[in-house]
């Protein structure tokens, strides 16, 4: 006895266009820099920014660092601004643009990878496998909660921390060794 078939195909091969496909694969693959000769960014009516290249504008677009840890004036993916998020251009140097087009994507760039700098260590307790921590940051006194295991707290050098809270919100800790002896016995769980 062989599978009745209704009809209807699980994969409808009329619809599939292979060369429509080939030209969005091969489009994902180029990659295009963007600079003062060929990119025009300009500012929303609504704080956003908006990209002319060459022949195409977008309305908004998304500012993303592809190396936000290491190397954040270099690199920056300009995207779509759609749930696709898909890549316009690279800006291989935030120098390649104009001073005020710079000023535009830093901008955008400290909205996106807003990371205060935890200045002070007043308290962490460990409770119930969560770290509850009352520091001060670049932007003052800060209470946030972690947990204990995982990846609350990775090691980016030596001496440097980022501290990712249960939200997902980050926290630096540029240099582990400038804090007080005090604090550093405070974060000993973690280091």
């Amino acid at each position: 006895m062989g599978q009745e078939h209704n009809g209807q195909d699980l994969l409808n091969l009329q619809e599939f266009d292979e060369e429509a496909l080939k030209k969005e694969s091969e489009e994902l693959l180029e990659m295009r820099f963007l600079n003062s000769e060929n990119a025009t960014f300009s500012r929303t009516s609504g704080g956003f920014i908006a990209l002319k290249a060459g022949d195409k504008e977008y309305e908004r677009v998304g500012v993303y660092l592809t190396f936000p840890l290491t190397n954040p004036e270099e690199f920056i993916s300009i995207r779509e601004s759609d749930e696709k998020a898909k890549e316009i251009g690279i800006v291989e140097k935030l120098t390649d643009l104009e001073k005020d087009q710079q000023e535009m994507l830093r901008e955008q760039i400290k909205l996106r990878y807003f990371r205060p700098v935890i200045t002070k260590v007043l308290d962490v307790k460990d409770e119930y496998g969560y770290a509850y921590w009352n520091v001060v940051t670049s932007f003052g006194a800060c209470r946030f909660t972690t947990h204990m295991g995982g990846d609350a707290v990775i090691h980016l050098s030596d001496s440097r921390l980022l501290v990712t809270d249960i939200d997902g919100n980050r926290y630096e800790i540029p240099d582990f060794y400038q804090l007080s002896v005090v604090e550093r016995k405070k974060l000993d769980l973690f280091i």
